[in-house]
């Protein structure tokens, strides 16, 4: 008792600022005591202030009050010293809010060194004691720390959970056993985990293969990036060479010149570094699913292991798993090579040497081509909330369900076959990887897409009869695909949904028969220069296309 009493006093003589025993102890007006180069430095901090507080109560003096040592004070902490009684644990030896604590200690906790798998009971060091040396303890296991033992027993029975039903795939006790799980095929914990952790062993070496593989990529990108760097670099010091014997004629060229190269330069570098950057990504990803598997090995609770696992075992197959491949191709040669034929030419094609180096592109051969979706889940990844643009619909088309739906009006009755005043395009512009569906219903439907510099209040023209326009026109029992005025007959099943795929970096549009399958209906694989509008056409009486929500 005088032990832990002296132990309290100690504590009182802890300067609350270094949390140590007082050093040349100061009390201030308000009462509380601090090392004197402590509470020197907390005042320091608050001479630009010109207010001067008490850490602990807040209490403010102004002026900045005189500091003296509190002799009393002093005395009594190297007596405290002098006694050489054991300290009180220091402050990190008792349990934070993330630490697990000891279920025995009371009071203030200290932190737990072992949990009982038995006991379900976390002890520290104290108190663990018994286990070590009492033979009533022999058996239990012991493991780290764990906050999760609740999780150890049965939620029906209250007994400890240690055996696994494969049957279920869930942990459970023996009572659960000979109960619900009676005739299950079961096995104890223990060797499940066995089981479970070879596989992890080999999930582990196809993450440490994969690792390896894109590091190899990463390398072969960075020497890509010199390679194109390089080669941007000859290719401008060559311009410049060339373009000396021209300057009177084509300084504004050689401007441009230098600034296309410049910008397919950085253009390339970023495509490259961006694959670079996202396969980096994904090796500190692998790297990370690797550390959490080989904790997830290492522990000793066999049902919080079996809990886990499922979750972390399963390992992600990657968008990009083709390997990095690189050939050898010429990056601005082309550049330097139109530059010499322009400097032979002379004023007479200086107009035209612009326009040649213009259209120069050289593709980054090293990137992965992006995997086209093929499930109708992969197309839905891409799927866009499409409206239609009031501005844009013909005269004799009327939009309702928040401008998505588009029906021909009632009065309309000297319409003609594939009329453009029944065509609307919409609000969007579409760009990058998009994906919409129509619903549609009686007469004939077109569904399109549209370059959006054709945009007009009336579109001027039915879809598909100019060389920016593409579009499938839903008949009662057929289809027809119709672009820069000609039509093609196309087959696929009858459906009343319509989607519509478009990939514009790729140049890839489709569209495809939408059922209980997803059937292609016709693709289209060009350029495009221009972002691009939907578009729909409703032909007859009692006759509609909407715009599905797909979200």
């Amino acid at each position: 008792m005088a032990q832990r009493g002296i132990q309290m006093d100690q504590e009182k003589l802890r300067c609350s600022i270094c949390l140590d025993l007082l050093k040349d102890p100061v009390t201030i007006a308000c009462g509380h005591n601090y090392c004197m180069n402590c509470i020197k430095s907390h005042w320091d901090e608050e001479d630009q202030k010109q207010i001067h507080s008490c850490p602990q109560c807040r209490h403010t003096f102004m002026p900045r009050p005189a500091l003296v040592k509190n002799t009393m004070l002093g005395d009594l902490v190297e007596e405290l010293k002098k006694t050489g009684l054991q300290a009180a644990p220091a402050d990190h030896c008792y349990a934070g809010p993330e630490d697990v604590a000891c279920d025995v200690c009371t009071g203030r906790k200290l932190k737990a060194v072992k949990s009982c798998l038995q006991c379900l009971v976390s002890y520290c060091e104290q108190h663990l004691q018994p286990h070590y040396e009492s033979p009533a303890f022999e058996k239990h296991k012991l493991v780290g720390p764990s906050k999760k033992l609740q999780e150890n027993i049965c939620t029906r029975h209250n007994k400890v959970i240690e055996i696994f039903c494969r049957t279920d795939q869930q942990c459970i006790c023996y009572l659960c056993s000979m109960d619900e799980h009676k005739g299950h095929d079961t096995i104890s914990a223990a060797a499940e985990r066995t089981e479970r952790q070879k596989e992890l062993g080999v999930s582990r070496q196809n993450i440490q293969q994969r690792i390896q593989n894109r590091e190899k990529d990463v390398k072969a990108l960075q020497q890509e990036v010199e390679a194109i760097n390089h080669s941007a670099d000859k290719a401008v010091r060559d311009s410049e060479k060339i373009f000396t014997d021209l300057i009177r004629l084509i300084k504004k060229s050689r401007s441009d010149v230098k600034q296309h190269i410049r910008s397919q330069q950085q253009t390339k570098v970023n495509q490259v570094k961006e694959l670079q950057e996202k396969l980096q990504q994904e090796i500190t990803d692998l790297r990370r699913k690797d550390t959490e598997l080989e904790k997830l090995s290492h522990t000793e609770d066999h049902t919080q292991f079996l809990q886990s696992y499922p979750s972390l075992s399963h390992l992600t197959d990657s968008k990009d798993s083709s390997r990095i491949n690189i050939r050898p191709v010429q990056h601005f040669e082309d550049v330097t090579a139109a530059v010499s034929e322009a400097r032979d030419k002379l004023q007479d094609f200086v107009s035209d040497v612009w326009t040649e180096i213009s259209l120069t592109k050289t593709e980054v051969d090293v990137l992965l081509a992006q995997p086209q979706p093929k499930t109708r889940a992969e197309f839905l990844q891409y799927s866009r909330q499409i409206t239609l643009d009031p501005n844009t619909a013909g005269r004799w088309l009327e939009l309702s369900e928040g401008n998505r739906r588009a029906t021909v009006r009632l009065s309309s009755f000297l319409m003609l076959v594939f009329d453009s005043r029944c065509q609307v395009l919409s609000r969007e512009s579409l760009t990058g990887r998009c994906y919409w569906e129509v619903e549609w219903n009686g007469g004939t439907v077109s569904v399109a897409v549209t370059s959006a510099h054709r945009r007009r209040p009336v579109c001027d023209t039915g879809f598909g009869n100019n060389d920016t326009s593409w579009a499938v026109y839903c008949l009662s029992d057929s289809y027809k695909f119709r672009h820069n005025s000609i039509s093609t007959p196309i087959s696929g099943p009858q459906s009343s949904r319509v989607g519509v795929y478009l990939d514009h970096p790729a140049g890839i549009l489709s569209f495809y028969s939408i059922s209980d399958t997803m059937t292609l209906l016709h693709r289209v694989q060009t350029t495009f220069t221009q972002p691009l509008c939907a578009g729909l056409g409703v032909y007859g009486f009692d006759c509609s296309a909407e715009l599905c929500d797909l979200k």
